[in-house]
């Protein structure tokens, strides 16, 4: 139907017969001379329709409406100088129009704009609703075309070294621990059910067990989380798992990975190896384990130096074993008023919604002296003064802002408030072309975190994660002591205070994964029910093994500069979790659900 693209007409075609195919972007009459913008997902061609090339063509092309579909023929001619476009690749010559045939009209208004020339701005919701037509903008297609080329780096990459891409699994069975499942019900099997995988894990490293050695998969994932901003009930993983392989080799692979898809799509040689740092260095000194580290203002605890002042707040957070740390914000004195850090201030609430009372600062003047108001300025003495000067770093023109309380609280509002004062400051930039790639490793998570709620020990990471050798020792009997405050064999992928990807060195020892089943209070019975087939199978010679996955709409999302994941997903949720194009989830037949032996408890409310 066509000879070309659009979009690939060049200088070296002029003379040249062509027959395009595509949608009328615009449409525009000049005295008597009609020029279309033909676009497909090439590009987009001028199209001239000249009278003289006969009235019936010349009156069709006046009636066209935009997004009509368009087969037309004709000749690559140059363009006057005058008449040159510099903003599109084909801007120097047109297309002599001597044929032209609709191929699909448009029947009905557009709901929005979709030409090249329209600035964006429609709603989200409107170009989910309509997401077929927000496909054919320029945006959606170069974000969706980027990640083809992402997926294709990376088959090509795995597939050279070894690796072989299998398919797993999607109905499968509800386990515990992870977010809450999808469920199926089973018209055949009566009153049982199938979930869908939040990942591929056990399966892949059943394939391990099973000899494959090397496996990857694009693999689709479901979680029915509470709704978030930026979250997708389904989403897509590069997944990969590798036997025969330690933490060191799995991480230089993984560098090597991604460094390859940078260069593909963004023509950029990465520095390797990444940078790594513990979690534990991460939490002390940017109050998360996916830090930013494309900037300083690191996360200072000042405990020794406040523990015996008579600032309650801060003696107070130390005694009942909580902490203090601050971060310096350089020439915070000139750029951040007293009003922005106290009550109904931004800065202060961007610290009260991470669960803080608010934020405590000191302004560092001219020889070493320290301005504030209240209680706090007063109550740090000359030795406490200069210490705390000296840790910091702080110079004069500096502001200081201090969290006091809970470890846990203090981290996550310093951490916020840190990001927050970064894009505020310039201190990083969200232009893709301007993006400096940060990337860091975070290794030697704990195995486990307490559940205050449920008194019991949950997985930080999952249960099947080994744990640090060194940490356990080498006698079993030493386990169920030694094992809920070891680190795991575990990693995760940082880039710019966003994670790529985490994994693991596996657990390939049936004895120690029990322990560890034990260990997040399974009984052995519940243990056996649930995870029997995955502790039967390391019975039967698992090698020792290891992976990882990344998630792969955040890093397109990365890649493009887009604002969203949804940005890079051809048929995205809302934050709702529905799909405004299809009406999906919506309501089933009372004879579906009697098929499936299922019955709703909902009631609407009134």
């Amino acid at each position: 139907m066509r000879s070309n693209g659009c979009g690939e007409l060049r200088k070296q075609h002029i003379a040249s017969s062509v027959q395009l195919c595509g949608w009328v972007d615009r449409c525009r009459d000049h005295g008597g001379v009609i020029f279309i913008d033909l676009r497909d997902k090439s590009g987009t061609i001028q199209v001239t329709v000249d009278p003289d090339q006969g009235k019936e063509l010349f009156a069709t092309a006046e009636n066209l409406r935009n997004e009509t579909v368009l087969q037309i023929t004709g000749q690559v001619r140059e363009r006057p100088i005058e008449a040159i476009n510099k903003k599109l690749g084909t801007g120097e010559i047109e297309v002599l129009a001597d044929s032209l045939i609709i191929l699909n009209t448009v029947s009905q208004n557009l709901p929005f704009n979709v030409s090249i020339h329209e600035d964006e701005g429609v709603k989200e919701e409107l170009r989910l609703r309509y997401r077929y037509l927000d496909l054919r903008k320029e945006r959606m297609s170069r974000n969706l075309h980027l990640r083809h080329q992402t997926i294709q780096t990376a088959r090509h990459f795995l597939e050279e070294e070894g690796f072989i891409e299998i398919e797993t699994p999607i109905l499968t069975k509800s386990t515990p621990e992870g977010a809450r499942d999808y469920l199926v019900p089973s018209r055949v099997c009566e009153g049982e059910w199938f979930a869908l995988p939040q990942s591929p894990q056990l399966f892949k490293q059943l394939l391990m067990v099973g000899g494959l050695e090397k496996y990857y998969q694009i693999a689709r994932c479901f979680r029915d989380e509470d709704l978030r901003a930026d979250r997708q009930p389904e989403f897509t993983q590069l997944d990969m798992e590798m036997s025969f392989m330690n933490q060191e080799e799995i991480l230089d692979l993984n560098e090597r990975l991604i460094a390859a898809i940078w260069k593909t799509t963004k023509g950029i040689d990465l520095p390797l190896p990444f940078p790594r740092i513990t979690w534990q260095e991460a939490m002390n000194s940017y109050g998360t384990d996916r830090p930013d580290t494309r900037f300083e203002m690191k996360l200072i605890n000042v405990n020794e130096i406040v523990k015996d002042m008579n600032f309650k707040v801060f003696s107070n957070a130390v005694a009942s074993g909580g902490c203090v740390k601050c971060l310096t914000v350089s020439g915070g004195n000139n750029s951040i008023s007293n009003v922005r850090i106290k009550p109904g201030g931004d800065i202060f609430s961007e610290a009260q919604q991470a669960g803080a009372g608010g934020l405590a600062f000191i302004r560092v003047r001219e020889a070493g002296e320290i301005d504030t108001i209240g209680a706090i300025k007063t109550s740090f003495n000359t030795k406490q003064k200069e210490e705390l000067l000296e840790q910091t770093k702080a110079q004069p023109g500096d502001l200081i802002l201090f969290g006091a309380g809970d470890i846990k609280t203090v981290n996550k509002a310093l951490d916020r408030v840190r990001i927050f004062l970064a894009k505020e400051l310039g201190l990083i930039s969200t232009n893709p072309n301007k993006m400096k790639w940060d990337f860091l490793w975070v290794v030697d998570f704990p195995m486990f975190e307490f559940n205050q709620d449920e008194k019991r020990f949950e997985a930080l990471h999952h249960p099947f994660c080994a744990p640090n050798q060194n940490d356990i020792g080498n006698e079993p009997t030493e386990w169920p002591n030694r094992l809920p405050n070891s680190r795991a064999q575990a990693y995760d992928l940082v880039l710019n205070g966003l994670e790529l990807g985490g994994g693991s060195i596996r657990i390939h020892e049936a004895e120690l994964q029990k322990k560890v089943l034990e260990t997040i209070g399974l009984n052995m019975n519940e243990a056996n029910k649930q995870f029997g087939f995955l502790t039967e199978a390391l019975q039967m010679g698992a090698p020792p093994h290891g992976g990882i996955a990344f998630g792969l709409d955040r890093i397109v999302m990365l890649l493009t500069g887009a604002e969203s994941i949804r940005d890079t997903i051809a048929f995205p949720k809302t934050q709702q979790a529905r799909c405004l194009m299809t009406g999906a989830p919506n309501e089933v037949s009372d004879q579906q659900l009697q098929e499936l032996h299922v019955s709703s408890t909902w009631v609407a409310p009134d």
